[in-house]
């Protein structure tokens, strides 16, 4: 188990619970859905959507920003206290490179079950292929089958999951990382200057950064309404970059004065959202977002998520240039590593975490 102790974070961990596969469970039976991934509104998080909001969602030109746009620099400012989310355009990501992840993800998924299964995690392992993960027996399940793969540090892969059974997987997945990162460091920037620090600042206080790919596979459902596809949840990291395979599908739905806006990509955009770890930095100037993903009856739905995080040492608080005598420091110091310890231990107990009220300072 793992409680706060005054400032401090104690490690533990739980159990994964094995579970049937969602693409087999549509293709035994495609017209019912078991009663394990039935929710109410309140598992969803409600069924306000205010899709009328989603042309107010910021759009941001990487390449005006990375060149020093103070404009740039202040939409950035602004989507971050805001909303938490944004689209970027003009990232320079070569359109190929796109094309050859999206095709790699849907290969993948669409392996028979027994060459999927070679990939399948181990028990306590985040990585490799499954279900979206069961953390204790009562838990409503996820309508996705995800497969997880750290990319950086190289020295932290586990090799055994990485889809090689797919002809030139690796070399796909290494070129859009390589890009992801790119793009990520870039942003990282922009950040930093808003925070009041140089340049290269914050990505130097992440140390060896992780980054982790996660691609999801959403299949068909017969009542959509019903199931959920993603749980509602903020990430605990720094940032995400999801590259959705399918434009016209939407899926994606982000939390915003009290619904849900339904996200519609623009073409080869990436969305972007803010972690916890740029909210505790921010001391809470920028919002973590809380976010879901929905099923639908018409098309299977792929998205690739790359999550960008410290490395576990790190300790993280807010800035000192975030705190004055009008601020007051909003949350603890603590170390990554057991921050996501805790997090996780929070799902294995059943509980549905808000993340940062585990390390806020109370008023």
């Amino acid at each position: 188990m793992t409680v706060i102790e005054g400032n401090r974070l104690e490690e533990g961990w739980g159990s994964f619970f094995p579970t049937e596969s969602v693409q087999e469970i549509v293709r035994k039976n495609p017209e019912t859905v078991p009663e394990r991934y039935v929710r109410n509104k309140e598992d969803e998080g409600g069924d306000d959507l205010l899709p009328h909001l989603f042309l107010d969602i910021p759009v941001i030109d990487l390449f005006l920003l990375a060149s020093g746009d103070e404009e740039e620099l202040k939409k950035l400012d602004m989507a971050c206290r805001d909303w938490g989310f944004f689209q970027i355009i003009n990232h320079d990501i070569p359109i190929e490179v796109l094309q050859e992840m999206k095709l790699t993800a849907r290969e993948f998924f669409q392996l028979p079950l027994e060459d999927k299964m070679k990939y399948f995690k181990a028990p306590n392992d985040v990585q490799g292929y499954s279900p979206s993960p069961i953390v204790h027996e009562q838990q409503k399940l996820d309508w996705a089958d995800i497969l997880i793969l750290q990319v950086y540090p190289k020295h932290s892969r586990r090799e055994n999951y990485w889809p090689i059974i797919l002809p030139d997987s690796t070399k796909v997945i290494e070129a859009y990382s390589k890009e992801a990162s790119r793009v990520a460091q870039q942003l990282l920037g922009g950040f930093s200057k808003l925070l009041g620090l140089q340049m290269e600042e914050l990505l130097k206080m992440h140390c060896e950064v992780l980054q982790v790919m996660r691609m999801n596979y959403y299949p068909i459902c017969p009542m959509p309404e019903k199931v959920i596809g993603v749980s509602p949840h903020a990430d605990t990291g720094t940032l995400t970059l999801l590259l959705q395979e399918d434009d016209n599908i939407d899926g994606l739905q982000i939390r915003h004065l009290g619904g849900w806006v339904p996200i519609k990509p623009l073409a080869n955009a990436l969305f972007i959202n803010i972690g916890d770890v740029i909210e505790v930095l921010s001391n809470g100037r920028y919002k973590s977002v809380e976010h879901r993903a929905m099923a639908n009856e018409r098309k299977e739905r792929i998205s690739i998520a790359t999550f960008i995080c410290p490395s576990e040492d790190v300790q993280i608080e807010p800035l000192a240039s975030m705190v004055s005598e009008d601020l007051k420091q909003k949350y603890i110091k603590f170390r990554y590593g057991d921050y996501l310890n805790y997090y996780w231990t929070r799902r294995f107990d059943g509980k549905t975490p808000t993340n940062l009220e585990l390390i806020k300072i109370e008023a």
